[in-house]
C-alpha cells in the first residue's frame, strides 16, 4: 500500500488547530513525527508516523 503523507493544513484540520501548530509541537515534542523532504521546499508528515504517534500517545494516558 503506497503511504499517505499529510501537509501541516492537513494535520490542522485533523487536530482541530491552526495550520502552524504542528510546526510548534515539532519543536516542542521530541516524541512528534518529524516530516520528510519530499522535494525542495516541500516538506510532509507520513500518515503512518502521526498514527504510531498517536498511539503511543493513548498507551502512556
Amino acid at each position: 500500500m503506497p503511504e499517505t503523507y499529510l501537509s501541516d493544513r492537513q494535520l490542522g484540520e485533523r487536530y482541530s488547530v491552526h495550520h502552524l501548530t504542528p510546526r510548534r509541537w515539532l519543536r516542542e515534542d521530541p516524541t512528534f513525527p518529524k516530516p520528510v523532504k519530499l522535494s525542495p521546499g516541500c516538506a510532509r508528515w507520513r500518515l503512518s508516523d502521526i498514527e504510531a504517534w498517536e498511539q503511543s500517545k493513548t498507551e502512556s494516558a
